[in-house]
């Protein structure tokens, strides 16, 4: 019933040849890319502005939880890319208050353009300083709060990055 002699080779070691251990895995993606963070900032700013923008102008109104997304999108995207650097989410903070700003012009653009005709890419490049006086005319203290509420999400989104 049993046999007499034990089978040859490891029986708790797998079938021969076999490699004992399996292959490392790949290394992780270098962050702690200051440059890299910077850039990723200045265009998640851009396309946060534009969508901010957008949408902001098609409803004609302003609305807080958009300039939390923005700030909050600006923020995450410059700490996932550029690391732990302390400099990233003061950066953050100051580029979300340029998107939100430049969004709230965008807003006016779009809204100029479905009221009297034309686009807004076009009244955007030619009128920015028309543009720029409707918008100091028209700034409330609201205005200014969605501008802080970016600000402050984006350091905050920055530094959750990394946590």
């Amino acid at each position: 019933m049993s046999q007499p002699v034990p089978p040859p080779g490891n029986p708790f070691g797998g079938p021969a040849g076999a490699a004992p251990f399996p292959p490392a895995p790949a290394p992780a993606p270098a962050r702690d890319n200051v440059a890299l963070g910077l850039v990723t900032a200045v265009v998640a700013a851009l396309v946060a502005a534009i969508a901010y923008g957008a949408i902001g102008g098609a409803i004609e109104r302003e609305i807080g939880y958009a300039a939390v997304g923005v700030g909050f999108l600006v923020g995450f995207a410059a700490a996932k890319v550029g690391g732990r650097n302390p400099a990233l989410p003061v950066v953050a903070a100051i580029l979300s208050i340029a998107a939100v700003y430049l969004g709230q012009l965008v807003a006016i653009a779009v809204v100029i353009a479905n009221t009297l005709g034309g686009s807004a890419p076009e009244i955007l490049m030619e009128d920015l300083g028309s543009l720029t006086d409707l918008w100091k005319e028209t700034a409330d203290a609201m205005t200014y709060l969605f501008l802080a509420i970016a600000a402050v999400t984006a350091f905050a989104g920055a530094k959750k990055a990394n946590a």
